[in-house]
């Protein structure tokens, strides 16, 4: 869990191009299905951009540990 807190955008980051990749070489996929994924990964983004902003927070106050 901690290797997923560290690196929490990274991770986000290479779920998107797979997913990406999928979408585009996996055209038989409907639609729906495709939606409801994208729908996922950007709630995943929002947590993820909350997650780097309490680091930056704590990085500034100095409570930072990685």
């Amino acid at each position: 869990m901690e290797f997923v807190k560290s690196h929490a955008a990274r991770l986000y980051t290479v779920a998107v191009a797979v997913l990406a990749l999928v979408a585009h070489f996996v055209p038989s996929l409907p639609s729906p299905l495709i939606l409801g994924v994208v729908a996922a990964v950007l709630g995943t983004g929002e947590a993820v951009q909350r997650l780097e902003d309490r680091k930056t927070l704590a990085a500034y106050t100095g409570q930072y540990r990685p």
